[in-house]
């Protein structure tokens, strides 16, 4: 490039410059070096607006760039969470009959209550209430009109359309219902988990069922 030329890019720089654009564009409009850009450029000074909208769009840029990767991130970790699935999946295979009995038993162990005369099981998930209602009515030959159902349910949430939500899932109906336990909201504290139906209890008042429940555990873990 003759010294012409060069002396015009300079003075296409400064104009560019003046006119708001970032030592980065003039660089890529150019086609020059952003040394260049910066050192062609270094006496122009930018009005208060021009500095704003620089600085604006240095922060978009960054938060943009920002996203696109926390973006890609996320769609990596759910690609890995569907292979680990879907491996799972496969290591499991078919459940026989037998799988599902032991499988309420342990549940029953971690989350039922073993201290009353009623067999009682709570849980926050809906597929492992179902599973354990279908189990004590497959196992224990309970009648599904013996179950009784209460919520314990924070008073900042709709406790109407939480009892809608658990009679669907467990195909009750309304008098099964029993009273729900209303757990006063701290706006002040922030919950991790918000259980929006609630947490579900089902009940079945028959002791000699409790007690073969127990029977069941002792042999598996305490024998």
């Amino acid at each position: 490039m003759g010294y012409f030329g060069k002396v015009e890019l300079q003075l296409q720089a400064v104009k560019l410059r003046k006119n708001g654009l970032s030592i980065r564009n003039i660089e890529k409009t150019l086609h020059i070096s952003r040394g260049s850009a910066s050192t062609w450029t270094k006496g122009v000074r930018l009005t208060k607006k021009q500095i704003n909208a620089l600085y604006k769009g240095k922060i978009s840029g960054g938060l943009r760039g920002s996203f696109i990767a926390a973006q890609n991130k996320i769609n990596k970790k759910n690609r890995e969470i569907k292979e680990i699935e879907r491996s799972g999946s496969l290591d499991i295979g078919h459940i026989t009959k037998r799988d599902r009995f032991m499988l309420g038993i342990s549940l029953y162990l971690g989350e039922g209550s073993k201290t009353s005369h009623n067999v009682s099981f709570t849980n926050s998930d809906a597929k492992v209430i179902k599973f354990m209602k279908d189990w004590l009515i497959e196992f224990c030959k309970v009648d599904v009109s013996s179950i009784r159902c209460n919520l314990f349910i924070h008073d900042d949430l709709n406790e109407n359309e939480a009892k809608r939500f658990w009679k669907e899932v467990l195909d009750i109906n309304n008098v099964q219902f029993k009273k729900s336990y209303i757990v006063k909201n701290n706006p002040n504290r922030l919950r991790k988990t918000k259980h929006k139906y609630g947490i579900c209890r089902i009940t079945v008042s028959r002791v000699h069922t409790l007690r073969q429940i127990l029977g069941w555990i002792k042999a598996i873990f305490y024998v």
